[in-house]
């Protein structure tokens, strides 16, 4: 029975890394930049992508990233183009900013669909604390963003 005990739980502790490796990693855009369909400036140029909006990073090589945007698009941005600050856009028809995290807190503003947020600290209880490019604060549910 002990030595059961024993390989369940080694089992378990293997499995924490695994599944901390799958962890889904976003970053945002820093400047306004051309996204490519190879990782190379040789490559197609699909389109400009605004400053701010934030991808999904889903391979890193040396000097470009394959990234996924909001609308489930997959093409090549160059690292360098990418920020460690973290943003989210607003999937929801109106986005709704409360003073605290709690449906039946004050509404601090609201966002149309496609606005993009700051992040400034983690989640917590359904809610994500963000800021308004004009300054405003407040915490909106991560159910209306994308990009956490």
């Amino acid at each position: 029975m002990r030595k059961s005990v024993r390989a369940l739980a080694a089992a378990a502790a293997l499995l924490v890394p695994a599944t901390a490796a799958f962890a889904i990693d976003y970053r945002s855009v820093a400047e306004p930049s051309v996204l490519f369909d190879a990782p190379s400036d040789k490559g197609k140029r699909l389109f400009i992508i605004a400053a701010g909006t934030p991808v999904e990073v889903i391979v890193s090589l040396d000097k470009w990233v394959k990234v996924r945007d909001a609308g489930g698009s997959i093409n090549w941005i160059e690292r360098r183009a990418l920020s460690d600050k973290r943003t989210v856009m607003v999937t929801s028809q109106k986005g709704t900013v409360r003073q605290r995290a709690a449906l039946d807190a004050p509404v601090a503003f609201e966002v149309a669909k496609d606005v993009v947020l700051e992040v400034t600290g983690g989640p917590a209880d359904g809610w994500l604390p963000v800021r308004h490019k004009d300054g405003a604060t407040g915490f909106i549910r991560i159910t209306e963003v994308w990009g956490l």
